[in-house]
């Protein structure tokens, strides 16, 4: 039994300023709705400094201090593991 295995690595983010929340309307038809900005981990890039980039990138925002608030995971039909670090900032 190998203890190794494929695994696909992003990120959303929550970002809040008293009683506002950023979110986007995405149009995707891939993957449509209400979402916060976020997107996947480039290889050796820090799960922070990629949570930094995708606001920056679909936002323009620069954010600092987001703190890690959940995880989520599910394995693909690739049978790889997806894994979504949530964050939040204000």
């Amino acid at each position: 039994m190998t203890r190794s295995e494929q695994a696909i690595f992003t990120n959303m983010c929550m970002i809040y300023n008293e009683d506002y929340i950023l979110v986007q309307d995405r149009q995707n038809l891939d993957w449509p709705g209400i979402t916060f900005p976020g997107g996947h981990v480039e290889y050796g890039e820090s799960f922070v400094e990629s949570v930094k980039r995708e606001v920056f990138e679909e936002t323009g925002l620069i954010i600092e201090n987001p703190i890690l608030c959940g995880v989520k995971q599910f394995q693909t039909k690739q049978n790889q593991r997806y894994v979504v670090l949530f964050f939040k900032t204000n």
